[in-house]
């Protein structure tokens, strides 16, 4: 169960936003930890489906509103931050059977690519890292909402799917899925 990936990650996708925000917006935008939800499930033989989510992580993007194309993610989760609503599994999947954050602390993404398919949706390519290895990842991203105001600040969500055996996590594996869903909701804010 791995979801950090994500991320975590994930919501880096939001490079995509730049077609969606007014062409005065500024290029740097940063992730509103209160307003970010980093979510995941995955599925296990004879048990029901374990949900959870990273509480602790920190983001920053860059966007280029000329060309989302160039646009940039930076996302970082910290491994330790698992909560799937058992202090004892948390700690299990805290352990070196799942995330071992005592030697990886943190899950990060670092986008290489955007996509853009329309004015609402891209497709964010990066590197994620996760107990020391890095692969490639791809996240489709929804813009939620635009808001304006004195601080512009935008919506957006992210989704994929992660294949934990990619990253060397195998415990459990074939009881329990390699595949760990993500989702990723959060508000980012223009910075002066």
């Amino acid at each position: 169960m791995r979801k950090g990936a994500s991320f975590t990650p994930a919501l880096l996708a939001l490079a995509l936003v730049a077609a969606t925000v007014a062409a005065q917006a500024r290029s740097s935008w940063k992730i509103d930890p209160s307003q970010t939800h980093v979510l995941f499930w995955v599925d296990a033989i004879g048990w029901p489906r374990t949900t959870g989510e990273f509480k602790s992580f920190e983001g920053r993007i860059d966007i280029d509103f000329d060309r989302p194309s160039r646009s940039r993610v930076d996302f970082r989760v910290a491994a330790k931050s698992v909560d799937v609503k058992s202090a004892s599994m948390d700690d299990y999947l805290r352990s070196e059977v799942f995330f071992n954050v005592a030697r990886f602390p943190d899950m990060r993404f670092v986008s290489t690519s955007v996509e853009k398919h329309d004015e609402h949706h891209a497709r964010v390519t990066g590197d994620l890292t996760m107990l020391g290895v890095t692969r490639p990842i791809s996240l489709d991203v929804e813009v939620a909402r635009k808001l304006s105001g004195t601080h512009q600040r935008v919506g957006f969500k992210a989704t994929g799917v992660i294949n934990r055996l990619d990253f060397g996590m195998n415990s459990g594996y074939p009881l329990i899925s390699d595949a760990i869903h993500l989702t990723v909701t959060t508000e980012a804010s223009a910075e002066p």
